[in-house]
């Protein structure tokens, strides 16, 4: 059962419609409707590299959740995985495309798909929505705990309905951090392992559960200190920024510049740890740029 957070003062409505809980209610159906086709899919088809995979899941949990959106909210603009060619440059491009939105969705419909093929039970829906560029509702909807991590600028993040803030480590050594293996193997993958390589003696341990989107969420849920990955795309990092920030935490890039919806390597943590992390991504050249 989905416990939510009292968002019924909820500043931000279109007239007497709260974007949140539309939010919270197009995850939630999608999630449980991809989780009811879990093992069932049909179509498995490559997208960028043979490591980045589509299912027909994927296609029908996207439209699911545009139809859903837009029947609130025909007049915003929306931002989709699977309406978008593959490859970073057409990311960059799509997004480029609709920035001067005023209300933009961004939907990854299946945060994890590779688990997902697989039933490894780490995958999500990510649903955020930007105004003017700015992030001010973010959910991620974990179907198979039946976990929901919300966040509305300037309200909090909770998730099951209890208020979540970022873990208290202050060193990188004491700390659990979480990466992952980009499905771009030519460009992302050999700097993001540089990065593994150089970290993984310097910290507790590093956890990659192939889903950004969710360990981005437990960095706001304290459940690990930081993540950082090369070569995200928007849908990916969108929802998750807005709960770590909302959490107290802090989402910038490798370089540690400020957070925007272009931003394609991404560094996140309790906020205490950011520069430490960032020095050692640059020591090791591990930044992406």
């Amino acid at each position: 059962m989905i416990v939510l957070a009292d968002f019924d003062n909820n500043e931000y409505k279109l007239g007497s419609k709260s974007f949140t809980v539309v939010a919270i209610n197009t995850a939630a159906t999608a999630g449980e409707w991809i989780k009811s086709k879990l093992g069932t899919f049909k179509n498995l088809d490559l997208k960028y590299s043979p490591h980045d995979l589509v299912t027909e899941v994927d296609k029908g949990s996207e439209t699911l959740i545009r139809n859903l959106i837009m029947t609130h909210f025909p007049q915003h603009s929306f931002l989709g995985e699977e309406g978008v060619e593959p490859g970073p440059a057409a990311s960059a491009a799509a997004l480029a495309n609709v920035s001067d939105a005023e209300y933009l969705w961004i939907v990854d419909p299946i945060d994890g798909t590779t688990n997902y093929v697989h039933g490894f039970p780490f995958f999500v829906v990510s649903i955020a929505l930007a105004y003017k560029g700015e992030v001010i509702v973010g959910v991620v909807y974990d179907p198979s705990r039946d976990e929901l991590f919300v966040a509305e600028k300037g309200k909090g993040a909770y998730v099951k309905g209890k208020r979540m803030s970022v873990s208290p480590e202050n060193k990188l050594s004491d700390s659990l951090i979480g990466s992952g293996f980009p499905a771009d193997r030519n460009y992302a993958l050999p700097i993001n392992q540089k990065g593994i390589q150089a970290i993984a003696p310097k910290v507790r341990n590093i956890r990659a559960s192939g889903s950004a989107a969710l360990q981005l969420a437990y960095v706001a849920a304290g459940r690990l200190s930081g993540f950082w990955e090369i070569g995200l795309n928007s849908w990916d990092i969108a929802a998750g920024a807005l709960l770590i920030q909302e959490a107290g935490g802090t989402v910038s890039d490798t370089l540690g510049k400020p957070y925007t919806l272009d931003v394609r390597n991404v560094m996140a943590t309790n906020g205490s740890i950011h520069q430490e992390l960032q020095e050692e991504l640059a020591q090791c050249d591990g930044t992406g740029f």
